[in-house]
């Protein structure tokens, strides 16, 4: 036999580990064990003129360490994040059905209602409101003056040829106007009342109807 050994099969660089840090566990202990197998055999069978060389084994016994220590260090983060979203799914229970302002290019309509936050008048005076529905279509447009305070717009559900519209997710843009009527970039946050909250794809989101946002996305909650 040579006076080195090959690496065993596996983990090769301490690489970043994702979720699969329970299934990489076992192939780390399996890939370990193959190694001192073979290191074993090796060490029962070397020609003592040509003995193995120290330092690489070393390293690749470090190797597998650090791939290990990265792996326990990996699992302990996966558990405090989903402690922390658990705390957070326990102190959005106050919230459920009280109204709530969140930062959204789409609302839901409920029960038949729905409404925006706009800002204060600056460069822009006024703000044009077009709502579309799932297709694209435009189902109701308006305008709204801006004042000295933020002021909020109500959409009864209603499209422009006077029909009601089922509640449901509908996406809305809002463009502000200066003086001279051009179009000036806004800030507009959605309003709607927090029905629900779930954890889902490692983060934990809120529900209002059918509309589900990130709970970073909620900006205040309005009232009751």
């Amino acid at each position: 036999m040579s006076g080195t050994i090959a690496p065993a099969a596996g983990p090769q660089v301490a690489a970043p580990v994702s979720a699969a840090t329970n299934s990489a566990k076992p192939r780390l202990n399996a890939d370990f064990d193959t190694f001192l197998k073979l290191l074993t055999t090796q060490l029962k069978n070397q020609d003592p003129t040509k003995a193995m060389d120290a330092q690489q084994m070393t390293q690749q016994l470090v190797q597998f360490a650090g791939v290990e220590q990265q792996l326990a260090v990996n699992g302990n983060l996966e558990r405090l994040i989903a402690l922390q979203q658990g705390d957070q799914l326990v102190s959005a229970a106050p919230l459920m059905g009280r109204m709530i302002e969140v930062e959204s290019d789409r609302l839901a309509l409920q029960d038949g209602a729905a409404g925006l936050r706009l800002p204060i008048a600056g460069i822009a005076r006024s703000a044009r409101i077009e709502i579309t529905d799932e297709r694209g279509r435009v189902v109701r447009t308006a305008e709204q003056r801006l004042g000295p305070a933020a002021a909020e717009w109500r959409w009864d559900g209603t499209d422009s040829a006077g029909r009601k519209r089922g509640d449901g997710i509908f996406s809305v843009r809002v463009t502000g106007l200066g003086a001279q009527g051009e179009a000036v970039p806004i800030e507009a946050t959605v309003l709607a009342r927090a029905t629900g909250i779930e954890r889902r794809d490692n983060e934990v989101r809120l529900l209002m109807g059918g509309l589900g946002l990130p709970f970073a996305k909620l900006r205040s909650v309005t009232g009751s």
